[in-house]
This record gives structure tokens, sequence and C-alpha cells, in this order.
């Protein structure tokens, strides 16, 4: 039965200025608005269309690449030519000037290939950099619910692995399949001048290399696909155990980890030789094909030099456009299979800029400060259908009270919180805020009038004066301070080498458990929300400094609507009200005596604690 664990993200700071923590939270099966996945065409022009952004280049990579490809093709024509006229007729005058004429279409040519190819990678690094700034932004648009049913591993494998995938086809595939196009039309052009039989003869090899592609990629696209998302499953699951890895020793379960990730492994494995057997057999398939028009050309060549239909220097011109003929298409068949993958990739990418934004509702910037009234009047709410988490909630907090909320693990005392906030929406009843319904509040108005401090302590990599600062991006450093005094953080901070400017590493690994919840509160001060949540605020630090959170927390309360998760209830014996959640029902509620003297879950669980 899905519970009520999952915890709002970005923990001590103004909710309008989160910076959300992905892959937390009950994952349920809840429906998320989405479009199907893209055929192979509309995910191609979905490409294109970030690449037109880059019109300049584009052109230059075109124009590029047709000079390139007509010194390419020149130059066998210059080759016959030579010999007709120069080497079999031995005359020696002339034959300089012509190997000059080559030599300078032979270095034009390859100015140009280092041209397209410069301009193409930057065409390249553009385009997929869109890409991962529009899929970025999507992350930072979705609602806590899709980030609950996906893990961080699988998330960051489409921002990495994916477009990364997408980068390397577009480097390696654009200006090939330009220039194929090119080289195969103006391979046909240049046959059709010298010889029509000899043309026919060179495109009998058509219709056998297009049987063998088709052949072929009818199954590529389908396992690169796979390849795709078992990478996102092995990617999530190694950034799980590394996450978990304490719990894994603690518990003696390396061996079972390391089995599973195997399984995993194998699977990748499995799929990704498929898929790059059938992609890799391509080639050598090609070359072979290549090989016996090579052999047909000169056997045909011969034939018509002997009647006289054809010279030696045609023989010798059509034998390198037949190269430059069966080449384009060997190369086509290579990039159809690289752009199977690039598909597969990209397809993952767009499946997440097709899901719809979570939605802010209410006009933005017209919210007034509130003044902290909560009413839940009969609020019910469930992550899946059927399975109710709570049940006709009733509550109403008046400005400035604190209101505790204490139960079982389960009981839904954070799903209260989640929709105060608006990380979920209720089914039904309504939840109001000054005596308006809270959806027709703008979210990030909401968000930035309250404040929330979360078990779990979470810092971001950069200095801990930035740290604090993101309760309030504009604060002053002597605000900063302030608020870490208030959080009795100060003085370890100054204890610090750098002081307010030491750089913590990711996620504060370089401090403990108990300094990185005293800056989230911190955080938590600076925003100066209307109305506070504590979810366990103090849970991770030891007496001493418990007793002066305490104190400022009472300080910072003051005035303020408060709502306090806690399981230590000697944190919450001054609370106005403290209400006792079962099973997503409000069983007991009155002060911290009231409750003792009804003798209940509350004098139960308080008995339990002070035994």
């Amino acid at each position: 039965m899905p519970q009520n664990n999952s915890r709002p993200a970005g923990n001590g700071t103004n909710l309008g200025q989160l910076g959300f923590r992905q892959g937390q939270g009950p994952r349920h099966g809840l429906s998320i608005p989405q479009e199907k996945s893209k055929d192979a065409r509309g995910t191609l022009l979905r490409i294109w269309g970030y690449l037109k952004r880059q019109r300049r280049s584009l052109w230059i990579v075109v124009l590029s690449t047709a000079f390139t490809s007509g010194a390419a093709l020149l130059g066998p024509y210059l080759i016959g030519k030579a010999i007709d006229n120069y080497v079999v007729p031995h005359k020696s005058r002339g034959f300089l000037l012509m190997c000059l004429i080559l030599l300078a279409v032979y270095a034009l040519g390859a100015l140009f290939t280092w041209l397209q190819q410069y301009i193409a990678s930057s065409l390249s690094q553009h385009t997929v950099r869109d890409m991962r700034q529009d899929l970025f932004e999507k992350y930072q648009q979705l609602p806590i619910r899709f980030f609950d049913r996906k893990t961080h591993g699988e998330l960051m494998s489409r921002a990495t692995n994916d477009i990364e995938n997408v980068s390397n086809t577009l480097n390696q595939t654009m200006v090939q399949l330009v220039s194929s196009i090119l080289m195969l039309v103006g391979s046909i052009i240049m046959m059709l001048t010298l010889s029509l039989w000899m043309t026919l003869v060179t495109v009998l090899i058509i219709p056998v290399i297009t049987f063998i592609t088709k052949s072929i990629t009818k199954y590529t696209r389908r396992y690169f696909s796979g390849q795709q998302k078992e990478l996102g499953e092995v990617n999530g699951y190694i950034q799980e155990t590394m996450s978990g890895l304490k719990v894994i020793k603690t518990f003696g379960h390396e061996a079972k980890t390391i089995q599973a990730f195997h399984e995993k492994n194998d699977r990748l494995r499995d799929v990704g030789v498929k898929a790059q057997m059938l992609s890799g057999s391509m080639g050598p398939i090609m070359n072979a094909t290549r090989n016996l028009s090579f052999v047909m050309i000169a056997a045909a060549g011969s034939i018509f030099a002997y009647d006289h239909m054809i010279t030696i220097g045609i023989i010798v011109s059509f034998l390198n456009y037949s190269n430059l003929f069966s080449q384009p298409i060997n190369q086509l068949a290579n990039q159809y299979n690289m752009l199977q993958s690039a598909v597969a990739g990209a397809e993952r990418v767009f499946e997440i800029l097709d899901l719809e934004p979570e939605s802010q509702d209410g006009a933005s910037g017209t919210s007034e400060k509130i003044k902290g009234e909560v009413e839940f009047e009969h609020v019910s709410f469930s992550y899946t259908p059927g399975v109710s988490v709570l049940k006709n909630l009733t509550l109403h907090a008046r400005p400035g009270q604190m209101i505790a909320l204490v139960g079982p693990t389960g009981a839904g005392k954070t799903t209260i919180i989640n929709l105060l906030t608006r990380f979920y929406d209720f089914q039904s009843g309504r939840i109001l805020i000054d005596g308006k319904d809270i959806r027709e509040f703008n979210k990030f108005d909401l968000r930035r009038q309250i404040g929330i401090v979360l078990q779990d302590a979470y810092v971001f990599a950069g200095t801990i004066r930035d740290n604090i600062r993101y309760g309030r991006l504009e604060a002053t450093d002597e605000e900063v301070e302030r608020a870490a005094k208030l959080a009795n953080a100060d003085s370890f901070i100054r204890k610090l080498p750098n002081g307010y400017n030491t750089y913590l590493q990711a996620e504060g690994s370089n401090i403990s458990q108990g300094q990185r919840q005293l800056l989230t509160i911190a955080r938590a001060m600076l925003a100066d929300p209307a109305i506070l949540i504590l979810d366990e605020a103090t849970s991770n630090v030891d007496t001493r400094t418990e007793f002066h959170i305490q104190a400022a927390m009472k300080s910072l309360m003051k005035g303020r609507t408060s709502f306090v998760i806690a399981h230590r209830l000697s944190t919450i014996r001054e609370a106005d009200m403290i209400l006792v959640i079962n099973h997503g029902e409000i069983i007991e509620k009155g002060s911290h005596q009231e409750l003792l003297e009804q003798n209940g879950l509350y004098a139960n669980l308080y008995q339990t604690q002070f035994a």
C-alpha cells in the first residue's frame, strides 16, 4: 500500500527557489500525461528542427561538402583524360600540367574537407547543447510525482548517454549523409557522360545492396532501442547502489548486489551484441558487393574496349567512379544504422520533452503576503486509485500557531505537507490559506511563502554562504550570517578553514550530517516564510545542539504558522495543537497535557519513549 513517505525536496529553503532532489518519495503508479514516442521520421524531423537553428553553419557545411564532392568527382575524369590524351599516345607535353591540375583539385578537396568537418563538429555540439538545455529545463518544470516514479540514473542516462548518442551520430553522419547523396548523384551523371552501357553495368549492383540493407536494418532499430533502455537500467542501479553502499555493507548484501548487477549487465551485453553484430555486418557485406561490382566493370570494360566502344581511360575512370558510386551506398547503409541508434536515444529525450509541465495555475506575481491561516476541509487523497492515504481530513491552523503532527510511520503526516505545498493535488475537499483555495494560488507564489526543513538535509556543491543564501538569493552577507547565528551554525562555520567561503563538495560530503542540517535550518530562517514546515528537522543533531536550535526555532516560529512533524515528542510539548494521525485520519487532537489525559495513542507513544 502506498504510504506518505515522499519528502519534498530542497529542504531548508524557500520553496519558490527549490532545487528538487530527484527520485525520492513514493513510487506510485501515477498517470503522467505524455505523448506516444515518435516514429523514426517524426523524430528525425524534430532533430532537424534543432539543426535549423544554426542556419549559417548548415549552409557552410553544405557548400563545403559540395566543393569536396566536386573535387572528388572531377579527379577520375581528369585521370581518364590524362591516360587517353597523354599516356596511351605517349605524349609528355601537357602531362605535367595535367598532374598539377590534379594536385590542385585534390588539395582544394582536402581543404574543404577540413572546413566541413570543423563546422559540422561545431554544429552538432550546438545542436545537442540546445537539446540538453531543453531537457534540463523540462526536468525543472515537471511535477514531483514524476520524479517519484523515476530513478536518478534513468533520468541522468537520458541527459547524458542518449544525448551523447545523438551528438556522435550528428558528428559522424551529418557530413557523410550530404556527401554520400552528392557523390551518388554526381557519379551517375559523370558516368552517363562517359558511357551509357558501362553505367548500366555499374548500377546493376544497386538491387543487391538495397535488399541486403533492408534485410539487416529491419532489426537494428529494435535492438538499439533496447540497448538504450538497458543502459538506463544499469546506470540507475549503479547510482542506487552507490548511494546506499553503507546499507549494503551493513547488511552484508554485497554478493546479492553483485549478482543483481550481473544480471542487468548481461542483459545490456546481450542486446548490445545483437545491435552491434547486425550493424557491424553491414560494412563487410557492402565491401564484398563493391568488389563484385569492380570485377563486373573491369570485365565489361575489357569487352567494350576490345570492340573499340570505349577507351582505356574511360575504363580507368569508371573503375574510380564505381568506387565513388558504391562507397556512398555503403556509407548510407552504415549511416542508416547509426541513425537508428540516434533515433532510439532521441525518442527517449523527446518522450520527456513531450510531458506536460507542472501547471502553475493562478497569475504569477499577484499573490500578496499571506497571514498563514490554514484550513483542510474534508480532504481525501490517494496516490493510487482505490487506496486512500488521507480520509476526510479536517484541520484548522490559525496564524502564528504551532501545529504538531505525530503518528506511526506511513500514517499520512508527510502527505499533509505534500498537499499543502501542492507537490500533489488532492482528489476531494478543499485546502484554504487565508480563506482562499490553494488551487487559485500560483504555485511559485505559494511555495515562495513556505519554508521547509526536512530530515534528510541536502546541500549543494558550492560555498557555505551560497548554500544558506539559496533560501533568498538577494540576501546580503550580513543577513546570511545573522541567519546562521540564529540556527546555531555560525560557531562551527567560523572554525572551518575558509569560514563562510568554505567550499562544500557534492551533497556536503566534507561536513557532518548534523552540520548539514544546521545549514538547511539557516536557509529556512533566511527565507523568512509565512508558513514554516519542520519535518524531523532536529533529528540529526545532538541534544545540546537541539536545545539551541529549539530556542532559535521558537524565535523563528513567532508570528508564523508552523507545522512540525516529530517523532521525538519532547520537541513538541509547547505546540498549540497536536494532531495524532493514524491510517490517514486525525484520531486525537489537543495540547500535550490534554492528550496525556486522554490516555490514547499519543499517551502510549509518549510513555513508550520515556519509559
